[in-house]
């Protein structure tokens, strides 16, 4: 099956149950299949070696030892050294000799009779940092590339990890919690247990108590660089591994349960009952793929063009393609995402929160600009009257001035957002290429639609405006409000005069007259923020009356009556509550 679907390529959407091979660059993850493989055959280098996915299919047989490649049928490799230099030129054939990765994946068959039965997918080591001239982004290649076959159900995980770095720090262990987080499909591999440092041990890793995976850890010994770089056999290299389990006080209880040997077995026999838990419901998906395929090929073979139901149903097909590819550009959810610059919904999104703010910026005054036409609006309200207090309509004036600058910004996003949405359509109309006068139909009707909803949108930005225009609600809680602003004076006043009671505002002569007493006499003042008191001369030691401001009022007198002959200013003080009137 892993070779039919490497034909196939990737389309089929049936998930295999496999096992997939995933490590950081220096967790010895080569040296773990070569030592499954008993044979050095996998490419080795600095940076990355592996960028394509290697599925490695072992075959136990006892007619002798060759690999096969699923690329040159026919041709048998009994030198390894060969089947390493074949991984490299396919590598280089299909990604270029730029240290580029493909998802497109190498099948290589060994037969042995020192393997057992098994698949395995190797994958590029993960890395953190591009070095020489590997891409940039050559980390989110790789993660992606191991996310394509790690996230599928029934992929099993074979996370390798160094024992002498911390395990909370695997990159494999972390990828594999992200999609397994419950740790029922993980396996954990621990190499480089003869690396720990000196009085350090992986016990509690190994019997499952640290990090626990529900299918548990195996540790292995990989040989060292300098063993690699001798040439050092992989069978003394397996009897060397044996030896350290059984004479380490730490793993010799373990030794049965540790090692490349025992790995093997465990890994045979858990894709086995993998694949027997599995093959009933990828049998049920291959009989419901078969039974819709038959049933296309026999609706082709009565096939005519000129069937009015077949028409139709293309056209509906046609039609759900273009309003797919319409709906995946607004929602950016299609596949085609484009990395280069802002389209569809994102240029719209771009419109709504960046360009029409921008244009609603430009629109308003500046402060010095928006005072002298306030001046200007009161001063015309005005007209020939000198006026004491501000007109309300100076206050609706600019409101609606200010209101109405709004309009213009608007109805241009609008257009902005219509021309986007035509472009949309133009790009989706390409779905349908192969049908012209369909295309040209669904671009002109769509289109039109466009227009008209354009037009509403404008009307309906103008009604709203209006409606703004229409009246001035001040008692909204984006106003203060007269009351509120009374109240807010009043208790203003009150605190003013509750912290400087005593704070003298004024002091001078006046002259005080009582409407009962005829003849007015000139008095020392003494005016605070709450009492005004008069004294016979300017020491202030001799009080003749203190007046409590508290509900007392003025007014103006003109020069007629009793003060009709006086050059000084007649100001009538009078208590609301008592009426004595100064």
């Amino acid at each position: 099956l892993q070779d039919a679907f490497s034909h196939v390529g990737s389309g089929t959407g049936i998930d295999l149950p496999q096992i997939a091979v995933v490590g950081g660059q220096s967790a010895g993850k080569s040296s773990v299949l070569e030592n499954c493989v008993g044979k050095d055959f996998l490419p080795r280098g600095s940076g990355i070696v592996t960028r394509r996915p290697l599925v490695l299919q072992l075959n136990n047989t006892k007619k002798g030892e060759w690999a096969e490649f699923l690329h040159a049928k026919g041709k048998k490799f009994s030198d390894f050294d060969q089947v390493r230099k074949e991984i490299e030129d396919e590598t280089d054939r299909m990604t270029g000799s730029n240290k580029g990765i493909s998802n497109n994946p190498i099948n290589l068959r060994i037969y042995s009779p020192n393997v057992l039965d098994l698949t395995l997918i190797d994958l590029p080591g993960l890395t953190k940092v591009a070095v020489g001239d590997q891409p940039v982004d050559i980390e989110t290649q790789i993660r992606d590339m191991i996310m394509h076959y790690i996230t599928k159900p029934n992929c099993l995980i074979l996370a390798v990890s160094p024992a002498n770095a911390d395990l909370a720090n695997s990159d494999a262990l972390k990828l594999a919690k992200e999609v397994d987080p419950e740790g029922l499909r993980t396996i954990g591999v621990i190499t480089k247990l003869d690396l720990m440092d000196q009085g350090t041990d992986a016990r509690a890793i190994l019997e499952n108590r640290h990090l626990p995976l529900r299918r548990g850890y195996i540790g292995i010994v990989n040989r060292s660089q300098k063993d690699i770089d001798g040439k050092k056999d992989i069978k003394a290299a397996a009897e060397a591994e044996k030896r350290f389990f059984l004479s380490h006080e730490a793993y010799k209880h373990l030794a049965d349960r540790s090692g490349t040997a025992y790995l093997q077995k465990a890994l045979n026999q858990q894709l086995t009952n993998h694949i027997r838990e599995t093959l009933p419901a990828l049998r049920q998906k291959l009989a419901g793929q078969m039974s819709a395929l038959e049933k296309d090929v026999k609706d082709y073979k009565n096939f005519s063009p000129d069937d009015p139901a077949m028409q139709t149903k293309v056209m509906i097909s046609m039609l759900n393609t273009f309003s797919g590819d319409f709906e995946n550009d607004i929602e950016g959810s299609g596949d085609g995402i484009d990395t280069y610059q802002l389209t569809g919904g994102a240029k719209i999104s771009l419109l709504f929160h960046e360009r029409f703010p921008y244009e609603l910026l430009k629109a308003d005054l500046d402060e010095s600009e928006l005072r002298r036409e306030i001046v200007f609006a009161i001063r015309n309200l005005h007209a020939i009257r000198v006026g004491l207090f501000t007109p309300v309509m100076a206050f609706e004036v600019m409101c609606r001035q200010q209101i109405n600058r709004l309009l213009e910004p608007s109805l241009r996003c609008v257009d902005l957002v219509a021309e986007e949405l035509t472009n949309i359509i133009r790009i989706c109309g390409e779905g349908v290429s192969r049908y012209p006068n369909l295309r040209s139909e669904l671009e002109q009707l769509a289109a039109e639609q466009c227009k008209t909803l354009t037009r509403e949108t404008k009307d309906h930005i103008q009604v709203v405006i209006s409606t703004e225009l229409a009246y001035m609600n001040t008692n909204h809680h984006d106003f203060i409000g007269y009351a509120n602003a009374q109240n807010g004076e009043k208790a203003s006043s009150h605190k003013q005069r509750k912290v400087a009671s005593d704070q003298v505002i004024r002091r001078g002569w006046l002259t005080v007259s009582n409407f009962g007493v005829l003849k007015a006499k000139e008095y020392w003042f003494r005016l605070t923020s709450e009492t005004l008191s008069w004294y016979r001369d300017e020491t202030e030691e001799d009080q003749k009356y203190m007046l409590r401001l508290e509900n007392v009022q003025f007014r103006e007198l003109q020069e007629s009556g009793h003060f009709s002959f006086s050059r000084k200013h007649h100001i009538l003080l009078y208590n609301t509550e008592n009426k004595n009137i100064f």
